[in-house]
């Protein structure tokens, strides 16, 4: 039996794209521990994945349960593994800085909301001196183990010394 030139070609190519083929669904496999764009919207792809941060599951979040108080304000907040698992959307759906913005955000949950608001202000211009913006950066990182969102006030404690914006520069 003789066989073309073309033909070993051909059933080359056919090899080659069937190893392809069996390691690309292999990768696939072994990743898919991961979420990625696939599963969003998280709520509808995986709601069993998606609770509050009492527990609550989505079938629970109805108008009955509002109506008999088995639901609390505390119940639409949303938790940091729910953040963290959009992030991981984001990161694989390739879109890194909205992962990096979920992070952050996923830190912030555990801060009250009075306090928030309390550190936002301080990030005004003019608002907080360099060691107010390092205290807060201190507070994120011992108090509400938020490390991203810590570093970015002392990112902003540096940029404002540069830029005149602390308190008293103006």
């Amino acid at each position: 039996m003789n066989i073309t030139d073309e033909e070993v070609k051909e059933i080359t190519a056919r090899v080659i794209a069937a190893l392809k083929d069996r390691e690309d669904g292999s990768e696939k496999q072994s990743d898919k521990n991961e979420l990625d764009a696939t599963d969003y919207p998280l709520y509808k792809k995986h709601p069993e994945k998606v609770v509050t941060p009492t527990g609550k599951t989505l079938e629970d979040i109805n108008l009955e349960n509002v109506l008999k108080q088995k639901v609390q304000p505390q119940d639409f907040r949303i938790t940091p593994q729910t953040l963290k698992m959009q992030g991981e959307i984001a990161k694989n759906a390739g879109r890194p800085a909205i992962q990096n913005n979920l992070q952050r955000a996923s830190e912030l949950t555990n801060v009250p909301d009075a306090r928030l608001l309390e550190m936002y202000n301080a990030l005004r211009p003019y608002r907080s001196s360099k060691q107010e913006l390092l205290d807060i950066a201190a507070e994120l990182n011992d108090k509400y183990q938020a490390p991203i969102c810590s570093n970015w006030f002392k990112e902003a404690a540096e940029n404002y010394e540069h830029a005149h914006k602390l308190k008293g520069d103006n």
